[in-house]
C-alpha cells in the first residue's frame, strides 16, 4: 500500500513537534502511517499518498491538523492507574489541604492529561468518596488534552466493560450505571460525579494556559516522556504557575526527573512536587 511521501511524513512530524511536544522519530513511521489510514478513509482517499497530496497540494492542512493529533497521539489511560498516588491523596494530601485551608474549602484538582478521562473520573471517586466518609470541603476537577475525540469520550463518560473492571468494586457499585443490555458491556459514570468534573481542549506546547492560577493538585502522569528534557521543564514551569502555594503537582514514575531543577517546585517524594511559597518566574 502506498505511503506517504517522504517530505509529507517529514513535515507531519516536524509541525506535530513544534505544535504538541511529540516527537516522531523515523522509527515511529509505520505505527503513525497506519494510524493516518482512518483519516483517509474518513475522507474517501484511496492511499496515504493521496492524503499527503490532499494536505498539502490541496492547501487542507490547516483544517486538518486537529485530526491528525487525534490519530498519532498516545491515549493510553486506565482507572486507579498508578494507585499509590491516588492513596497518597487519600490519606495525607487532601486532609493536609484542607487542615491548611480551614472551614469547608472548594479543591481544585487538575487532570492535565486527560485522555478519555479514567484519571479525572477516578479522582471524583476518591474524593466523593471522603465527602461519603465525613470529610469536609467540595471539589471540581478539571481534565484537559490536546486530542478533541478523547475529551468528547470524557465527557460522555461511557466505558467498555473491561476498562471498568479496574475499578474496586464497591467504587463500581457506587458510581457506574451499568447498560440494561447486558450483551452491551458498557457503564457510566453516574450524573453525581459528572457534575464535579469539566473536560476542555489545552496543548500543553501553548506559552499560557486558560485555568484558573489557584489549583490544589495538579496530575500530569505518563505524557511528559514523550516530550525532550528542555520541554518538560518548560510544560513544567507553567503548570507550576497554576498552583496555589502549597500546592502539588504529581508526575508519573518514569518521568520522577522531569521536575528537578524547576524554577519554584520543591521536590517531596519521588513524584510529588509542592509549589513554594513565592514562584520564581
Amino acid at each position: 500500500m502506498p505511503q506517504l511521501k517522504d517530505r509529507h511524513f517529514h513535515t507531519v512530524a516536524d509541525l506535530i513537534q513544534a505544535r504538541i511536544g511529540i516527537q516522531i522519530p523515523e522509527t515511529k513511521r509505520t505505527m503513525v502511517e497506519g494510524r493516518l489510514r482512518k483519516r483517509m478513509r474518513a475522507l474517501d482517499l484511496d492511499s496515504l499518498k493521496a492524503y499527503g497530496d490532499h494536505l498539502f497540494d490541496d492547501g487542507h492542512l490547516a483544517e486538518e491538523f486537529v485530526h491528525i493529533i487525534d490519530c498519532v497521539t498516545t491515549n493510553k489511560t486506565d482507572f486507579f492507574r498508578e494507585p499509590a498516588h491516588f492513596e497518597h491523596l487519600r490519606d495525607d494530601l487532601v486532609p493536609l489541604l484542607c487542615r491548611r485551608r480551614g472551614g469547608n474549602p472548594r479543591l481544585k484538582i487538575w487532570s492535565a492529561a486527560a485522555s478519555t478521562g479514567a484519571e479525572a473520573y477516578t479522582l471524583a471517586m476518591i474524593l466523593q468518596d471522603m465527602i461519603v466518609a465525613g470529610y469536609g470541603f467540595s471539589y471540581a476537577i478539571l481534565g484537559t488534552d490536546i486530542s478533541t475525540e478523547v475529551l468528547r469520550v470524557a465527557a460522555e463518560a461511557i466505558y467498555p466493560e473491561e476498562m471498568l473492571v479496574q475499578i474496586p468494586p464497591a467504587f463500581r457499585r457506587r458510581y457506574v450505571m451499568t447498560s440494561r443490555d447486558p450483551a452491551r458491556k458498557l457503564g457510566r459514570i453516574v450524573p453525581e460525579l459528572r457534575s464535579h468534573v469539566h473536560f476542555q481542549r489545552l496543548n500543553l506546547m501553548d506559552a499560557s494556559y486558560a485555568v484558573d492560577q489557584d489549583v490544589d493538585v495538579i496530575f500530569c502522569r505518563n505524557v511528559l516522556i514523550y516530550f525532550d528534557k528542555d520541554t518538560q521543564k518548560a510544560v513544567l514551569g507553567r503548570l507550576a504557575q497554576h498552583l496555589r502555594p502549597g500546592g502539588f503537582l504529581i508526575v508519573g514514575h518514569s518521568e520522577s526527573m522531569a521536575g528537578t531543577g524547576v524554577p519554584g517546585l520543591e521536590q517531596v517524594s519521588s513524584t510529588i512536587f509542592r509549589r513554594a511559597r513565592d514562584l520564581i518566574q
